[in-house]
């Protein structure tokens, strides 16, 4: 991990260290709390922190879920969920409810993950108010702002608002640099899903339907496809999906359908009829993570189950032309699939047709940390407080 001190900062910050710190991890989706749930009991554990959880309820469902996997339970809930809501619309909701909010709370950092809308408007709140932000899964970049559409946007804009930015991979702390990011404030850390997945998947069985496919031999493919920038041609990748699961009867497709309503539109005529293709409501985690562990092989657009997939030992078909996580691609665990219909039918269909393939991407290199992620967060937040000195691992 790579850090500089600044020796002023921190003896400035020292004067402080016999006061407890409020950190509000503010989070809306269900991917941010599986992703934060770590973290905060990280910092549940390190003395002098207070970690609160701010809810903006952008994912009312299954973010609920996912709380409840890891039992916890929002201390403020902004409950801006509302049907077929626009980008604009939420962003409007957002910022003002959150800045007041974090206010009352108290908070002396926030911490905002990843790329959605809730974490950047969280971020500007924050800014607005003057509270630092510390940016958790920070540096990522697929280098096309409209691939993945808004998030790409989100991440970059988060950045330029946050003083502390906890980077999964050496590649995204150099991500950071480029454009001008102080090392002073980076801190590479490893990827908290790698902690999250593992720690599931561990302690919860797969569900007894699916187990029994397992025993009988029958491999499982999941599938996810949700991205904004897939919504346009997702009937027809929905149709190209029915064909590699019509030319593997042998195989069991499950695809937890977001509950989106045009990736519902979508996606259900085109799949509902295929007799080896079970669609299903979103996933709790504790379905989730299992049910991945389980599977031959994954086929998604979603940011996190690349990663999750990777910590699991799971070949993973990325349904996007980009992906800003390109270190799975390089390592081998990862291969991108892209979202024209019929270039990601044949990756699917080589792939499930080459076991040599799958096996050899099952023993590529994790890039994605080694589940310890969110004890390094918790050290470089106590660090930045003043409450510990600099680990020694900081270089």
């Amino acid at each position: 991990m790579t850090h500089s001190t600044n020796p002023q900062t921190a003896a400035a910050q020292t004067a402080d260290a016999s006061r407890e710190f409020t950190v509000v991890l503010a989070f809306g989706t269900r991917p941010e709390a599986t992703k934060m749930a770590p973290v905060y009991r990280a910092l549940e554990n390190t003395p002098g922190l207070r970690p609160l959880i701010l809810s903006t309820g952008q994912q009312r469902q299954m973010l609920d879920a996912a709380l409840s996997v890891f039992s916890l339970t929002p201390d403020r809930d902004l409950n801006v969920m509302t049907d077929r809501q626009t980008l604009a619309d939420l962003t409007a909701r957002i910022v003002p409810q959150a800045g007041r909010t974090l206010r009352e709370m108290g908070a002396d950092m926030v911490l905002v993950h990843g790329d959605t809308s809730t974490s950047f408007c969280v971020a500007l709140s924050a800014f607005y108010e003057g509270i630092p932000v510390g940016h958790v899964e920070a540096g990522l970049r697929s280098g096309n702002l409209r691939e993945p559409f808004p998030e790409e946007a989100n991440r970059r804009l988060t950045g330029v608002l946050s003083t502390l930015d906890f980077a999964p991979t050496n590649g995204s702390r150099d991500n950071l640099r480029r454009e001008g990011k102080s090392d002073h404030g980076i801190f590479v850390t490893g990827q908290t899903a790698v902690d999250a997945v593992r720690e599931v998947a561990g302690r919860v069985p797969l569900r007894p339907e699916w187990q029994a496919r397992v025993d009988a031999a029958q491999p499982l493919v999941t599938v996810t496809m949700h991205r904004r920038e897939n919504q346009p041609m997702m009937r027809e990748m929905a149709l190209a999906l029915a064909r590699v699961a019509q030319a593997h009867p042998d195989h069991h497709f499950i695809y937890p359908v977001h509950l989106s309503p045009a990736v519902q539109e979508a996606v259900r005529p085109a799949l509902e009829g295929v007799p080896n293709f079970e669609l299903t409501e979103p996933l709790d985690y504790s379905d989730m993570a299992p049910l991945m562990a389980a599977s031959r092989l994954l086929a998604t657009d979603s940011g996190g189950l690349q990663e999750e997939g990777a910590a699991l030992g799971v070949p993973v078909a990325v349904l996007r032309n980009v992906t800003e996580r390109p270190e799975g691609v390089e390592a081998g665990v990862l291969k991108l699939a892209g979202n024209d219909p019929t270039q990601l039918e044949t990756v699917l269909k080589d792939l499930l047709g080459s076991e040599a393939e799958l096996q050899r991407m099952r023993e590529s290199r994790n890039p994605y940390g080694d589940g310890q992620a969110a004890g390094r967060i918790a050290r470089a937040i106590a660090w930045h407080f003043g409450l510990q000195d600099r680990p020694a691992d900081w270089e």
